[in-house]
């Protein structure tokens, strides 16, 4: 289904404070606390281009965050990169001086982080950033999980000295307990969605995944005609389009939004015209994509700068964990979680059918940019579905290589 964006709002001006947060200076920012992580390098862009002739377009190329920060997902570079930019603020104001990041391992700047906690919800990967990002700066974090989660990504968090807490219910009721019980303790929560009066650390969040798109512009040989990202509560798709259009302005990509037909809060609320919390039904295999109400910094960017929305169904991410990782000849196998290849899921689904490709203005000369956002973060699940192990399918590109 595509719902076309024909809000007010649609291709009006982002707000001064969504374009300073997601703008070119504030990516520059992002790469340079990049730079100070041990074990940062840039994530692959790979080219498709069997898939792009199979699918009748120009090309294809897909950002692939499985290896972002040996966390296996874009969200490494938003909870963490929150949690430094907190601890260097609170940090100047103890000091009485600007802080850089550069000192984030100084005496003084850890005796600061050693007093805070950083809380938040999540389905696996946010939470894996923000522990990770507590660990490198000497913080504690607690994290909260609701009953959705798998054990393994339970245990992928704590292993970052996290203290786990379990919440019963879906991932919108452990954000609002997250909240609650940090307000309660004095913790900072570091969420990936934004409510009413809290907006400008998800906004910190957000700013941090605007460093892999600016990678991306760099790699393509020409920036692209049309982007397909997926979306949860709307974080990753706002903060790619909303760079996008401000680095390329009048030549700004066509952006549609994909979410799982199961849990598609920000297309209904693209329907709606406003923010709406959707009913929770049948858990969906795009786990990391299940949310139910959709950030408010995130939709205030999408209803201005997203041209469309659709949805997919739990085949079709399926399908798409098997085509990336046994690809058409020629093309690298890529290893994608259960959320992590439904951009292109949205792709095949919009070229499949006439009507949304008019709609959407895609021909054989369309340039398709996509976002792998997870790797295999839960390897069982991964190769329950795709039939092989992380391991094989990267193996296979290894063997192209040598052959």
């Amino acid at each position: 289904m595509l719902l076309l964006n024909t809000l007010p709002s649609h291709n009006g001006p982002l707000t001064s404070v969504d374009a300073e947060t997601l703008g070119e200076r504030a990516a520059e920012t992002v790469e340079r606390f990049l730079a100070q992580r041990a074990n940062h390098a840039e994530t692959p862009l790979h080219s498709l281009p069997a898939l792009a002739t199979g699918l009748g377009v120009g090309a294809i190329h897909i950002k692939d965050e499985g290896h972002r920060l040996g966390l296996g997902s874009f969200k490494a570079l938003g909870g963490a990169y929150a949690v430094i930019r907190l601890v260097l603020e609170d940090a100047s104001k103890e000091l009485g001086r600007p802080v850089d990041v550069s000192e984030l391992q100084s005496p003084d700047v850890r005796a600061v982080a050693r007093t805070m906690t950083f809380a938040c919800a999540t389905d696996g990967n946010h939470g894996r950033s923000v522990a990770q990002g507590a660990q490198l700066v000497g913080a504690r974090a607690a994290i909260f999980v609701h009953s959705g989660v798998s054990d393994e990504r339970v245990a992928a968090i704590a292993r970052f000295g996290a203290e786990m807490i379990r919440v019963d219910g879906t991932y919108d009721e452990s954000v609002r307990e997250a909240a609650r019980i940090a307000e309660a303790n004095g913790w900072t929560i570091v969420s990936d969605t934004s409510w009413p009066g809290y907006e400008r650390i998800p906004g910190l969040v957000m700013q941090g995944y605007t460093a892999l798109v600016r990678e991306a512009l760099r790699k393509m040989p020409e920036p692209p005609t049309h982007v397909f990202i997926q979306s949860g509560v709307g974080g990753i798709a706002a903060a790619v389009a909303a760079h996008l259009a401000i680095v390329l302005g009048d030549v700004r990509p066509v952006f549609t939004v994909v979410d799982p037909a199961r849990a598609a809060c920000i297309f209904e609320t693209a329907r709606a015209g406003h923010p709406v919390t959707i009913a929770y039904g049948e858990p969906t295999v795009m786990a990391m994509l299940e949310c139910y109400e959709p950030s408010l910094v995130a939709w205030r960017v999408l209803a201005r700068v997203a041209d469309a929305f659709m949805t997919v169904d739990e085949e079709d991410a399926i399908s798409v964990m098997k085509q990336l990782a046994n690809p058409v000849a020629g093309d690298p196998a890529i290893v994608a979680g259960e959320s992590g290849g439904v951009g292109l899921a949205g792709l095949i689904k919009a070229v499949s059918d006439p009507s949304i490709r008019t709609a959407l203005h895609i021909d054989e000369h369309a340039r398709i940019f996509l976002v792998n956002t997870e790797g295999a973060t839960d390897p069982a699940k991964f190769e329950e579905i795709v039939g092989l192990t992380p391991a094989a399918v990267a193996a296979k590109n290894q063997m192209g290589a040598e052959g």
